[in-house]
């Protein structure tokens, strides 16, 4: 498995850090934002493919911000991916 950080743009959380088995997606963990929600997504996201992660929260908005804490997630997942390829 491979260790992934990813500096977030438009999000109250800061930095997301991953590790990738293959396309396969595990141990995220967000720096910053609402820790309720930053607690969940790891959760639900664990074990799933950065396709999967990409098809089903890539473009959430949070608010009026033309992003999320989910869809940096999607992002970050893809950057590891093209990184480690």
């Amino acid at each position: 498995m491979k260790k992934f950080t990813y500096r977030t743009k438009g999000t109250c959380s800061s930095q997301i850090e991953l590790e990738l088995d293959g396309n396969v997606v595990h141990n995220v963990k967000f720096t910053g934002g609402c820790d309720g929600n930053l607690k969940a997504i790891p959760k639900l996201v664990e074990g799933m493919t950065v396709e999967e992660i990409e098809s089903r929260i890539s473009g959430i908005h949070c608010g009026f911000k033309n992003t999320s804490c989910g869809d940096q997630l999607a992002k970050a997942c893809r950057a590891a991916l093209e990184q480690n390829a």
